[in-house]
């Protein structure tokens, strides 16, 4: 097995999402996903705990990303700006190549119920992450809580709409434009 090679970890997910396309998500083995990557168990084991989280590294780089730009928000920010200028700093750092494997990553969580739930989890992460930012801001937490839910919905609705390949925005300009839906939607609300 090819021990040494680069991106251990991009080829352990890729070969989770084919295996997982090809076999379902229950029916797949993390023995079978180090032997598709040409990887050992143990190597899988180095970075993800399980077969689940294959799917969902970066978690914490992404709470950690939207805490960052939400604190760098002006000082004089809105909480919407704020989450705003979070969803700037996210979105940046997906690149083409996430872009290329999220149709099937969707897919594959879309198959599974447990999938879909680690994805709720995910969710709830983030909108905390932007929530705890913001209340750091001063932002009252009622105010700052449903801030980061807007904020975490803003991203998925933007994501979707980002994976599709007729889409030629970023997924920034995306994320932008999802906040702005919500904003309306909510003032819509009356």
């Amino acid at each position: 097995m090819a021990r040494w090679e680069p991106n251990a970890r991009q080829r352990l997910v890729l070969a989770a999402l084919d295996l997982f396309g090809e076999q379902g998500y229950e029916d797949t083995t993390v023995a079978q996903i180090a032997e598709r990557a040409g990887l050992t168990k143990a190597t899988f084991f180095r970075h993800f705990p399980d077969k689940r989280e294959v799917l969902f590294a970066g978690q914490e780089a992404h709470s950690l990303l939207l805490a960052e730009g939400a604190a760098a928000a002006p000082d004089a920010a809105t909480p919407l700006e704020a989450v705003g200028a979070a969803l700037d700093a996210l979105t940046a750092s997906f690149t083409a190549e996430q872009r290329e494997f999220a149709p099937r990553l969707l897919s594959v969580v879309a198959a599974s119920t447990e999938l879909l739930e680690r994805a709720t989890f995910k969710r709830a992460a983030l909108a905390a992450a932007l929530a705890s930012a913001l209340s750091k801001r001063g932002v009252p937490e009622l105010t700052a809580g449903l801030a980061g839910e807007l904020g975490a919905h803003a991203f998925y609705r933007a994501f979707e709409r980002w994976v599709d390949p007729a889409s030629e925005r970023t997924l920034t300009e995306l994320a932008r434009q999802a906040l702005g839906e919500l904003r309306s939607a909510a003032a819509a609300l009356g």
